[in-house]
């Protein structure tokens, strides 16, 4: 798959924000109006227009639902009563790990998040979940999208063949910046920059190779810290990454037969997701203390 379905801020460079350093890619800033809020829109039109076809989704690799259980989708509802979408990753049965510009993105302020367990689809099916329980790292910076993580409190949700948790990283993982290994990502969301939510749209993934930080930076610069983690962008076949549909969603690595989440996905260029630039992630290593003190 070239352009993966989960949730990344790609928008038009005309709404991106401000450039970090010297001729660095600005990455794409205000999430919720520039993909969010058209793309919710996009999700529920098809939904309503076509009963699903998982084999037409286009550029992608279809992930038939159970392939991630831990993915969770969200339903987001502004508090301007606009509706928005993101993607989260379940690590506990009243738990899950999202990208903070989900909850607030500089300008747009959610109220509630209605979590979606086991569905193909963001608007219909699955196992439900509303709440307004979310606690967002106290050094988040929505502009420039460091520490970019959120934890998501909700009523228990029962395990099942579809909807499981994700493991977190321990043992070797811990120490390693698992540059030049291969990782997926997953979500739900558009597989083009031209190209809106399709009738047929389902949960898809794409296998990306994670780069040095110092190989992002050559790209943004300092907005790249250590809590960064970056995956390729190009690729002999052509341009890989996430694109408009699910941030916040998971990225994950296999590790003795069990696949670890690594990543919660937060940004990309403002010019697109086609353009062979990296896809940035909020390194989940870097904030296991945070995150297992509020399981």
């Amino acid at each position: 798959m070239k352009y993966l379905l989960a949730i990344i801020m790609m928008a038009a460079a005309t709404a991106a924000g401000p450039t970090f350093a010297g001729e660095a890619e600005s990455v794409a800033l205000y999430y919720h109006e520039t993909v969010g809020i058209p793309e919710a829109e996009r999700i529920k039109q098809a939904e309503r227009a076509a009963d699903f076809d998982g084999a037409k989704i286009i550029g992608g690799a279809a992930a038939p639902v159970g392939t991630y259980p831990f993915l969770v989708g969200l339903v987001i509802t502004l508090t301007s009563g606009a509706m928005s979408v993101c993607g989260s990753s379940m690590l506990s049965n009243t738990r899950a790990l999202t990208a903070a510009h989900c909850w607030w993105d500089g300008r747009n302020q959610a109220r509630q998040f209605q979590l979606v367990f086991g569905s193909a689809r963001l608007f219909s099916g699955g196992t439900r979940v509303t709440t307004s329980s979310v606690q967002v790292h106290s050094g988040y910076s929505p502009t420039n999208l460091n520490n970019d993580v959120a934890m998501i409190s909700f009523g228990s949700v029962p395990y099942s063949n579809v909807i499981q948790p994700v493991a977190l990283p321990s043992g070797a993982l811990l120490n390693s910046n698992l540059a030049g290994s291969w990782v997926q990502a997953a979500g739900y969301g558009k597989t083009s920059d031209a190209g809106g939510i399709l009738q047929s749209q389902f949960q898809s993934h794409v296998s990306l190779q994670v780069i040095t930080n110092a190989a992002c930076s050559q790209s943004f610069g300092g907005i790249i810290i250590s809590s960064t983690l970056c995956t390729n962008g190009a690729t002999s076949s052509g341009p890989v990454g996430t694109c408009g549909g699910d941030s916040g969603g998971p990225l994950v690595v296999t590790s003795n037969g069990q696949r670890v989440l690594i990543g919660v996905t937060s940004f990309g260029s403002s010019r697109g997701c086609q353009i062979g630039l990296p896809s940035g992630f909020a390194r989940v290593t870097s904030f296991l203390s945070w995150i297992q003190a509020r399981l």
